[in-house]
């Protein structure tokens, strides 16, 4: 089961990461863009992938990783549930999640040539 400390430690590791409140969850950003967010009340992480990417990371057990349920599910906005999803798949979505959204520059620098 991954937590909160899991998502913030990962989440922080990036370059230029910061944590911020978003309304009523908390969210990781890089350049002010939100690439994650998390929802303490649900056990779940929220992720900015493109459609690709969501496709990919959505197309196993669609019980630990899905779209969203509307429009932002179109636009990449992915659920994860931290209670169920394997921490490697997780660690692997998060870090899609932060290059899809960080300048080339520093998504670079975890990934070259991303």
């Amino acid at each position: 089961m991954l937590t909160i400390d899991n998502l913030r430690e990962l989440a922080l590791s990036f370059p230029e990461a910061t944590e911020e409140p978003h309304f009523e969850k908390t969210s990781f950003r890089v350049k002010k863009k939100i690439f994650a967010t998390y929802d303490g009340n649900k056990q779940q992480a929220c992720i900015k992938l493109s459609e690709i990417d969501q496709n990919i990371f959505s197309a196993g057990d669609q019980s630990n990783i899905f779209p969203v349920d509307n429009k932002w599910g179109k636009q990449g906005w992915t659920l994860i549930e931290l209670n169920k999803v394997n921490k490697d798949l997780f660690v692997d979505a998060l870090t899609t999640a932060y290059c899809e959204v960080a300048p080339k520059k520093l998504a670079n620098q975890i990934r070259p040539n991303f």
